[in-house]
């Protein structure tokens, strides 16, 4: 592979492992960004079994996860004055974990543990506030890629085009000839994420969990800067039909707009949450998404293939950094295996991952009761239950029954590559 001219689209947890293995390859790397500098806001992730694989495979990952991990020690869900039902602490095993990960670690500081590695290769070359005008491939898998840039890039051809720009892929539609949401699979869930600048948990590293009828679910877990990451989750019954287009055009008209209708939906809902919207009003690091999956029927066209939540988002299932980390091996080791033939490495690469994809995208029906039940007595039941989880430490039986992601890391073992030192 070594020579080869690739282009990467989107600068977060699957574009910089893209490049990183692309790169020890030996072919010459390109990140572009939409945005002007790295995203640090989102949602804590965890990394599990194929993807603790791979991240061991990247020299320094481990430890500079460990470094900046949220350091949550267990999880409880709480009652409406703030009285846990139980605690659910961490395994101790990284290759056998629980509901709580030992890798755990807000999108942000992966993103930036991931750009920290791989921004001073002499193969790799990121350009932020730049997107893709343009994309036209050539008639035969032969031809090259030829790209035109938005503001400023010199438009260029490339040997290969990699979408890593997340569910909602602009350049998947460019790539697939496709719109931007004809491959998404609604859950019928969203959910929205900001921090308070206080300790609202008073040094616990215990996370809070509280659920209100109709599906409303909102946490609290603790910042080691000190301040307190919030999340709200909303969930709707799925007979209900495109459930999330009232959060979809809030979500159009900008951070405003969107507040105020998260802050709407969560009117009454108990607990903290009324003190929780006002202070989410002034935070300046919100962010909201739609929580979809991606099906396609095929991960590649000619000289163009998607890795990550752009090619096979996970969903609610907590499977999608481990996707998008072996993804990115994946694609390069095939390609490397099959150096000179960049089809045969490209349907390799969709071999080698479909298997994966299928496990990590089972949505067991315990998801959604768990997590956001829509009565009060569907509530009282899930509370109930996590009770008796807590108490009698089944945690790692229930967690093997929510799908892949929790299974252990020898469960789905990764390929080993020749050139991978």
């Amino acid at each position: 592979m070594s020579g080869l001219k690739i282009l990467v689209v989107g600068a977060s947890i699957a574009g910089p492992t893209t490049a990183y293995w692309l790169a020890k390859a030996g072919a010459k790397v390109t990140v572009i960004e939409r945005f002007a500098h790295l995203r640090t806001s989102g949602q804590a992730v965890d990394i599990r079994t194929a993807g603790v694989s791979v991240m061991r495979k990247m020299a320094g990952m481990e430890a500079l996860v460990r470094a900046k991990s949220t350091q949550e020690e267990g999880v409880c869900f709480v009652r409406d004055d703030g009285t846990p039902y139980g605690v659910i602490r961490a395994t101790g095993n990284p290759d056998q974990q629980s509901l709580i990960s030992e890798y755990e670690i807000f999108r942000g500081d992966l993103s930036k543990v991931l750009f920290d590695l791989t921004k001073d290769n002499k193969n790799i070359n990121y350009i932020f506030n730049e997107q893709i005008v343009s994309m036209k491939q050539g008639q035969t898998k032969d031809e090259p890629v030829t790209v035109e840039f938005a503001n400023g890039t010199a438009s260029s051809e490339y040997d290969l085009v990699v979408a890593c720009d997340g569910a909602t892929s602009r350049t998947r539609a460019m790539g697939l000839n496709c719109t931007v949401r004809e491959h998404i699979v609604s859950t019928n869930t969203w959910a929205a994420y900001f921090s308070i600048k206080k300790d609202l948990l008073q040094g616990s590293k215990v996370g809070q969990g509280y659920s209100a009828v109709g599906g409303r679910f909102i946490s609290v877990g603790s910042d080691p800067s000190g301040s307190s990451r919030v999340m709200t989750m909303a969930h709707n019954p799925g007979n209900k039909r495109d459930a999330t287009l009232p959060f979809r055009n809030a979500l159009a008209e900008g951070d405003v707009a969107l507040k105020r209708y998260v802050a709407q939906h969560y009117h009454g809902a108990g607990w903290t949450t009324t003190s929780l919207m006002q202070e989410m009003m002034d935070t300046d690091d919100f962010y909201a998404s739609e929580i979809v999956q991606v099906k396609l029927p095929t991960l590649s066209r000619n000289r163009f293939v998607l890795v990550g939540d752009a090619g096979y988002a996970a969903g609610p299932t907590g499977g999608g950094t481990s996707l998008a980390l072996a993804g990115a091996y994946m694609l390069a080791g095939e390609l490397s295996k099959h150096t000179g033939d960049l089809a045969a490495g490209l349907q390799a690469y969709e071999q080698q991952i479909r298997p994966l994809i299928k496990e990590m995208q089972k949505i067991p029906p315990l998801v959604s009761t768990i997590m956001a039940p829509q009565t009060a007595w569907g509530i009282w039941i899930r509370n109930h239950l996590f009770a008796f989880v807590a108490w009698t430490g089944v945690a790692e039986l229930v967690g093997r029954c929510l799908g892949g992601a929790f299974a252990s890391t020898e469960a789905f073992p990764i390929p080993e590559y020749e050139w991978v030192g």
